[in-house]
């Protein structure tokens, strides 16, 4: 009896978020988190979760720009070592992208693993600006090279991380915005005191200052006077920008 081939494991984008635009003119990829390691299917439900409530604000918010917002779908829930399996799934979303839409810019937004995965991925010549929530990211070990951070150049990237975060280690983030920072002048990373991985507890600031960081980056509205500052500020003040009670409410653009 002859075996059957396995099935190739395919990574796939969800439908669009909302009514899709009749032109597209930008794409927001929101990437998931996931595991160190499994080479499990993820549960697209459990998966999409944790993107789903930021995709639906950008969406509702870029609909007249003609933004399209879909949520990846991995092959595995691991990033598995050297495979890098989550952030070769957004380098192909990131291809899909074109091959539906065109030329369009991109804008990588991903939390915890998938924050690790949009900032790998970055160098995407359709991507434009990453968004990295609460990044996972690797312990330093002089055995192993340090995460990349050339290809960030020419790139928007906006880091945030909660100050007790006790999954992912924000002082991480920061040395890698550090690194970036000197190839890229074009990355700011903002502190989220007193809140933790999921950043739950000021979510409402959180979501408002993607929503400013996403339409300034692929639609040219313009930053808020906080991004705009945290941009321009030197390391570390432009790496370590408190994210303020109340952001988004009075915003002046």
């Amino acid at each position: 009896m002859a075996q059957q081939a396995t099935p190739v494991r395919r990574a796939r984008l969800g439908r669009a978020l909302g009514p899709e635009p009749t032109a597209v003119s930008g794409v927001v990829l929101l990437l998931p988190g996931g595991d160190e390691t499994s080479d499990r299917r993820p549960s697209p439900l459990v998966a999409a979760a944790s993107v789903r409530a930021l995709g639906r604000r950008l969406t509702q918010t870029g609909r007249t720009e003609g933004l399209a917002t879909h949520v990846v779908h991995y092959r595995y829930r691991g990033w598995n070592g050297a495979e890098a399996h989550l952030a070769h799934d957004a380098s192909w979303a990131a291809d899909e992208v074109v091959r539906r839409y065109g030329d369009v810019p991109v804008c990588l937004a991903g939390v915890d693993m998938g924050a690790r995965a949009a900032l790998r991925a970055a160098g995407h010549s359709a991507v434009n600006s990453v968004l990295a929530l609460a990044p996972w990211l690797p312990e330093e070990d002089v055995a192993a090279p340090p995460e990349p951070v050339k290809h960030l150049a020419g790139r928007r990237v906006l880091i945030v991380h909660g100050t007790n975060d006790q999954r992912t280690d924000p002082e991480l983030s920061f040395r890698l915005a550090a690194r970036a920072k000197k190839a890229n002048r074009d990355i700011c990373r903002f502190e989220v005191h007193s809140d933790g991985h999921h950043l739950h507890q000021h979510r409402a600031e959180v979501h408002a200052l993607a929503e400013d960081f996403v339409m300034g980056a692929l639609f040219a509205r313009g930053f808020s006077r906080p991004v705009q500052d945290a941009f321009a500020a030197p390391p570390p003040l432009g790496l370590r920008m408190p994210l303020a009670a109340g952001f988004g409410r009075s915003l002046r653009r």
